[in-house]
């Protein structure tokens, strides 16, 4: 379908019951709707927004166009949980209504203040010309679950020196003060990080570009996110515009972290380590973290990509997120593991302990559509091992650890119908070791796993028929010793149905 603007341009108030049922029933038939995933009830979702913990439950709002698969007028979809594994969709969160977001409300986060959820976002307005103004903009939450725009934006537009490519704050505390990280562009179109100081949350000062040394690094840095943890300053953005290098930048945007001192809030000044990847698969930007009530730093990601043209885009539905991970710094480094909430899905349990020389294997009871894995692999003297999930008659989703490169390789060439075939269907990571130990997450359209305890994470979309539920365990030219603990997830539905 060929969207025209005013069909992208629609806001959800104006969708007709019989609209709304139609796309609906169109959603229902399709064979990659997700189980334990947050996915949006008819057309497309992307980044996670406002993520916050708020009079006893999590809150969580992403972006929504409701008519498609398109990106278009951006609404704010609320979902909320207990436990961070069983959502509620609570529906509409915030419709662009004023015109500040007349062309959509755009990404923010959210922090809570006054026992209010104040939510920070960005509106986005074109003017006769189609050029692009954006303002940031504030919405105040009680604890019913009433939202309330402000009547203006807080910041008016971005500082001398810097686009209107200027969106995505993200607001934390620290002492009296608030802060905000927005993602910008300079005028010589690169990248980079604004931040910004209040009292309030309502007048906010401009301190100055967060200075990363990184002056020339893509030609936008989107959905920014700051916090401290373990005594060092951790920023994260999502850079768009690099270049593919050996094993980095493969998709067609980034997603990744700084690690240093914490950031100098006087002047933005932040000494840092190297760029490093949040992520080492095909689908995974825009995160966004919040802190629990435990301490808990706790990320959730947005499980796709822009521009790219996905196979549930004919059921008129696009995207999910990914399932909550905890943030941990490790050996300079950022590792991510699944919440130990996730364990509540947790149904039949199956283990087993083998050897595996020079042959795949398979156990009963140890198969799928949606379940919970975890693997210990002692490579011995094997060339090459992995696991095969998701196998059918000609598919199957390969990971495997080459033995004589030192690289572990994720491979969906053969995972179901194929789609953005121009950024390949490898993905690897250089990795020297003598035992894996593997922590994965399948659900019906999605493969999630947590590489030596978090050390990679591989995020990736696959769209396999519902007959491919096999798994497979293989050593080549060698001897691996395996275990092998497996939970179904059968049958559960994590995510209730929308209001």
């Amino acid at each position: 379908m060929n969207w025209t603007r005013e069909q992208r341009y629609r806001s959800f108030s104006g969708m007709t019951k019989e609209e709304y049922e139609k796309l609906q029933q169109t959603v229902e038939q399709s064979p990659w709707r997700q189980t334990f995933h947050i996915q949006p009830p008819i057309g497309l979702l992307n980044d996670p927004n406002g993520f916050c913990f708020h009079s006893g439950q999590y809150h969580l709002f992403y972006q929504w166009f409701p008519f498609g698969p398109v990106h278009g007028l951006k609404h704010w979809y609320h979902v909320t949980s207990d436990d961070l594994v069983h959502w509620e969709n609570q529906g509409v969160g915030m419709e662009p209504q004023k015109w500040f977001e007349s062309h959509g409300a755009y990404s923010g986060s959210g922090i809570v203040h006054d026992d209010k959820l104040h939510l920070l976002y960005t509106g986005n307005t074109r003017d006769s010309e189609w050029k692009r103004h954006s303002y940031q903009c504030i919405a105040i939450m009680d604890k019913h679950g009433d939202i309330k725009k402000h009547t203006a934006p807080i910041i008016q537009g971005p500082p001398e020196g810097y686009t209107q490519h200027f969106r995505d704050p993200k607001v934390w505390q620290q002492g009296d003060s608030f802060y905000l990280v927005i993602g910008a562009q300079r005028e010589n179109q690169t990248g980079c990080v604004l931040l910004y100081r209040s009292s309030n949350t309502f007048q906010w000062e401009f301190v100055g570009e967060v200075k990363t040394g990184k002056n020339d690094f893509g030609f936008m840095w989107e959905c920014p996110d700051y916090f401290e943890l373990d005594g060092k300053g951790v920023l994260l953005f999502s850079p768009q515009g690099l270049e593919a290098q050996n094993y980095h930048y493969q998709n067609i945007y980034q997603s990744g972290f700084l690690i240093g001192t914490p950031i100098h809030l006087d002047d933005g000044f932040f000494e840092h380590g190297e760029f490093q990847e949040l992520d080492a698969g095909f689908d995974f930007y825009a995160q966004q973290t919040t802190l629990a009530p435990d301490g808990r730093r706790i990320l959730i990601g947005w499980m796709g990509l822009p521009e790219i043209e996905y196979p549930t885009d004919r059921h008129q539905w696009a995207h999910c997120l990914t399932i909550p991970r905890e943030l941990f710094i490790k050996n300079g480094s950022l590792y991510q593991q699944p919440v130990r909430e996730m364990e509540k899905l947790r149904r039949s349990h199956t283990a087993k302990f083998d050897t595996i020389n020079n042959e795949s294997k398979t156990y009963d009871s140890i198969y799928g559509q949606c379940y919970e894995l975890k693997s210990e692999i002692n490579i011995q003297t094997a060339a090459t091992c992995g696991i095969k999930l998701r196998t059918g008659q000609e598919e199957e989703t390969v990971l495997y650890y080459d033995n004589d490169k030192k690289e572990i390789v994720l491979d969906r060439g053969k995972s179901g119908e194929r789609f953005a075939e121009a950024y390949g269907f490898t993905r690897s990571k250089p990795l020297d070791v003598e035992a894996l130990s593997l922590h994965i997450f399948v659900d019906v359209s999605s493969v999630e796993i947590f590489v030596n305890e978090g050390a990679y994470v591989f995020t990736a979309r696959i769209f396999p028929s519902r007959d491919s539920r096999g798994i497979a365990f293989f050593a080549r030219n060698g001897r691996i010793d395996l275990q092998v603990d497996h939970w179904s997830y059968e049958q559960h539905e994590a995510i209730r149905k929308v209001k």
